[in-house]
């Protein structure tokens, strides 16, 4: 049990330290990444949706690309 929380402090500790060192070479972390991610994935489902109701489904002409992965980085650069 000791040895787990050890290792979790560690880990802690290594993630403050990192943190703070991007800081100072002027790096920072996105924190809206996940919610602007999120955002588009839903725009690109709500049109896709609308595309496939006004088409229908037999007369579909493009397919839905449901990847949303959004090449915008978790760190940026200040």
């Amino acid at each position: 049990m000791f040895s787990i929380l050890k290792s979790v402090l560690w880990i802690v500790v290594v993630l403050a330290l990192a943190y703070y060192i991007m800081g100072y070479f002027g790096y920072e972390i996105n924190k809206n990444y996940f919610t602007y991610s999120k955002q588009k994935c839903e725009e690109k489902i709500r049109s896709c949706t609308d595309n496939l109701i006004h088409q229908g489904i037999d007369n579909a002409t493009s397919k839905c690309d449901l990847v949303c992965v959004d090449p915008q980085l978790i760190i940026n650069k200040k």
